[in-house]
């Protein structure tokens, strides 16, 4: 599912046209990686948690040429199903 897919499932639920519920979830989007992007969890009830998780430089090998080389640190986003999504998936 795309962006305007998930607008057009939500748009009938929420008695808006197709193009407001686009707008919709592209705000929610956008506010989640604005918040991501100050090192804010986000949780979501009954959905879930988006988190930064810090990952540490570090050496690695090229696959190619087996040269080491440096890999810089970086924040990755992540997330973590709450129980109910969980159970949903898993019947």
């Amino acid at each position: 599912m795309n962006t305007a897919e998930l607008a057009d499932a939500i748009a009938p639920s929420a008695g808006m046209t197709k193009a407001d519920a686009k707008k919709v979830v592209d705000a929610v989007f956008a506010a989640i990686a604005d918040a991501a992007a100050r090192g804010e969890e986000v949780s979501l009830s009954a959905f879930g948690k988006f988190k930064i998780k810090d990952s540490p430089a570090r050496e690695g090998r090229n696959p190619s040429t087996g040269a080491t080389i440096q890999i810089a640190a970086s924040r990755k986003l992540t997330f973590a199903a709450a129980k109910s999504v969980k159970d949903k998936l898993n019947g």
